[in-house]
């Protein structure tokens, strides 16, 4: 049962993260585009395998759907003992937001849409920080 509350509360973590970064994304010319970062991902890891997603809409919920079930999955690292979950959630979702902004370029991927300046750069930490911290809520709720 614990197992399935920590996916519950990750779900909604990742949820979160996506409905942030979905309503900001076009707020502004120095919003981050975690959406791009994740389409070129997809793109190239289907490439290697001779597949390309030509339709930009199937790419962009196949990325959005890879997304919420990567996030949620390690959200759910968040769960455990209750004296632990915040300061796992915050080093969870610092370590997320990080590597979103550090990782793109080791992984011959473009790190601008994530990393063109240090606002896109800081709210992009700030993001993955957030459905962190609404998993440890969620967590606090349901393991009352």
């Amino acid at each position: 049962m614990a197992k399935i509350i920590n996916l519950i509360a990750g779900l909604g973590g990742a949820i979160a993260l996506n409905i942030v970064h979905e309503s900001l994304k076009n707020k502004g010319r120095n919003m981050p585009h975690i959406d791009e970062l994740g389409e070129e991902a997809l793109q190239k890891s289907m490439s290697y395998f001779g597949v390309e997603v030509g339709d930009k809409q199937d790419l962009y919920l196949s990325t959005l759907a890879g997304d919420l079930a990567s996030n949620a999955l390690y959200y759910s690292f968040i769960g455990g003992r209750s004296s632990l979950i915040w300061p796992k959630a915050i080093a969870l979702g610092l370590a997320a937001g990080f590597g979103a902004v550090k990782l793109p370029k080791p992984l011959g991927l473009d790190p601008a849409p994530v990393a063109r300046n240090s606002q896109v750069s800081s709210l992009t930490v700030i993001y993955y920080l957030s459905g962190a911290l609404v998993t440890g809520a969620l967590l606090k709720l349901l393991k009352r």
